[in-house]
């Protein structure tokens, strides 16, 4: 195991400024009860200058309302998180002196970032939607992949903060659709990253449909197109890949996806793929281990809501939230409509709980997209945070009940299997009223609490500093394979604290449209340390490591827990 060791005594046990007394006798520390989770916005002190754009004419593209997720990852292998903004592209009846791009942010700490789009070569202009993440040739640097309106784009790492575009050789542009969500993952357990790219709707410029409300002109919804199937691509090792949707079962069905997320859910030790679909039934693609796929989500109760309606499903969240060992999602929706907490059984079965949790008040006079799990408090349970805004810039003009603009909702999970709505009391980050897509969540300024990123629909981001002063312990885990993938993509992560146990996995691609989380988070609470950390790599190997300090980043090797027994 390789130990990372902590940049710093954390400012927030500094800042509390109680003392902890040690519990030799059950190894724990005592902590305050009060907790409070405040997020700042910081987006002015940042030096990002970037702006979301649409490519919007006023001719209403289906398209526009769709765009666009971010990234967080380490581009350049420093240690630190960088920000990587998506952006649409020019649309017919656009005219801009500088088309718009994507925008790479280097992160300099101390909430700075530099602008490095030039020098990086990811500054595609294409009309980005989505976007993953990982390293799909094994050579220690991460590649990113973004879908597109048009060809999607593979961008492959030279090692030096610089990106090649390798989409043709690598056989991944995925023809000329409207992407949605995508991912890295290992399908088969040989050690490399295969790719699943989502796509939305068939739409072309062609076969454009406008419509009108009370003279006010709409966004249709995906319902006036046809759906599209899904794209699975098998890494071929040689910087390759082959397209075998069809083998994989994946073609077969068609539908209207936005958000993906591919975990393990029924914990049998391969990857499964989730899928939010756009009013039809959500896909959940069931992996028998090698690669081919079973849609089961109506068996598992995940294509529809409680009440068996088709959602306006935008992105997924991911994560135990009641820490009883499973995964569990969480999928936002259009207005009018109660996002989705769907709570796993552990058989294969899901239940819609979001009514008995408190996961959606207040949420239904708008659209609800990026969203997540974390543990904001680091209390040792996963709070959830849901970014707002209307896909109809006009929305006001034609039904009351909504509007555009929205301020983003926070949730403080109470431990107790429930949710309360702490939006109003979470700092003034809570506050910026907004039209938001994205959200990602990562700790940027390596102090030890997640923070957060939004994607907001043709303005500037919100960046969220989250300065809560009642922190617990904590603990971060980077992944390294060495017979897996690399970044172990896949890996299940549980641990074990006492009477604390924490699960989660490392995913690649999430939330809406989106990437980040390649390192995993877990809440300490009290706890001085951690008893046993268990990582059951893909492909099967479990190792386990023992008597970690808490309060610091550590990265675990695959085969080397003996070293630390």
């Amino acid at each position: 195991m390789t130990v990372i060791p902590p940049l710093f005594p954390s400012p927030r046990l500094v800042r509390r400024g109680a003392v902890l007394l040690l519990l030799l006798a059950c190894g724990i520390c005592l902590a305050r009860s009060e907790t409070t989770i405040e997020l700042t916005d910081v987006t002015r002190k940042t030096g990002i200058t970037f702006r979301h754009n649409d490519g919007s004419s006023g001719r209403y593209y289906i398209i526009e309302n769709v765009s666009a997720g971010l990234a967080l990852f380490d581009y350049d292998n420093d240690g630190d998180i960088d920000i990587y903004f998506l952006s649409g592209g020019a649309l017919p009846g656009t005219d801009f002196e500088a088309p718009p791009r994507n925008a790479l942010y280097r992160n300099e700490g101390h909430w700075k970032f530099t602008d490095v789009t030039d020098q990086s070569g990811l500054g595609d202009p294409g009309h980005a939607l989505g976007v993953a993440v990982g390293d799909y040739d094994n050579d220690g640097h991460q590649d990113v992949y973004v879908t597109n309106f048009g060809p999607n784009v593979l961008f492959r790492s030279n090692g030096d903060g610089t990106f090649t575009d390798v989409t043709t050789r690598a056989g991944v542009a995925d023809g000329h659709k409207v992407g949605a969500g995508a991912n890295f993952l290992d399908i088969d357990a040989d050690g490399d990253l295969d790719l699943f790219s989502s796509s939305y709707v068939d739409f072309t410029y062609d076969n454009h449909v406008f419509e009108t409300v009370k003279g006010h002109p709409i966004y249709v919804g995906p319902r006036a197109y046809e759906p599209t199937p899904d794209t699975l691509y098998r890494n071929n090792g040689d910087g390759t890949f082959t397209d075998i949707s069809a083998a994989a079962g994946i073609a077969a069905h068609p539908g209207t996806g936005m958000g993906t997320v591919c975990a393990d859910y029924d914990n049998d030790g391969d990857t499964d793929i989730f899928v939010a679909n756009d009013l039809r039934p959500n896909f959940l693609w069931q992996n028998d281990g090698t690669g081919r796929f079973e849609e089961m989500g109506l068996l598992a109760g995940l294509a529809c809501n409680m009440n068996g309606d088709d959602m306006g499903s935008m992105g997924i969240g991911c994560g135990d939230y009641n820490n009883d060992g499973l995964l569990d999602f969480y999928v936002t929706a259009y207005q009018q409509q109660f996002p989705s907490l769907y709570r796993n059984f552990g058989d294969g079965m899901f239940e819609d709980v979001t009514l008995i949790t408190g996961a959606g008040a207040g949420t239904n006079h708008t659209v609800t997209w990026g969203n997540d799990f974390a543990d904001f408090d680091n209390d040792g349970d996963r709070d959830l945070f849901l970014a707002l805004g209307h896909l109809a810039d006009n929305i006001e003009h034609w039904d009351k009940r909504s509007s555009y603009l929205a301020t983003n909702k926070l949730f403080m999970n109470t431990g107790a299997g429930k949710f309360t709505d702490i939006s109003d009391t979470a700092g003034d980050g809570m506050k910026v009223k907004l039209s938001s897509r994205a959200a990602g969540f990562d700790d940027l300024d390596d102090d030890g609490d997640v923070d957060v990123v939004v994607l907001n629909s043709r303005r500037e981001p919100t960046v969220l500093e989250n300065t809560g002063q009642s922190q617990g312990h904590w603990l971060q885990v980077k992944l390294r394979g060495t017979k897996s993938n690399r970044d172990g993509v896949g890996a299940r992560v549980k641990v074990i604290a006492g009477d604390l146990t924490l699960i989660d996995e490392m995913h690649s691609g999430r939330g809406y449209q989106s990437h980040y989380g390649m390192r995993l988070y877990f809440g300490l609470g009290a706890r001085c340390g951690v008893d046993h950390i268990e990582v059951r790599w893909i492909g099967g190997l479990v190792d386990t490591f023992s008597n970690i300090k808490a309060d610091q980043c550590i990265t675990l090797v695959e085969g080397t827990s003996k070293k630390n027994d």
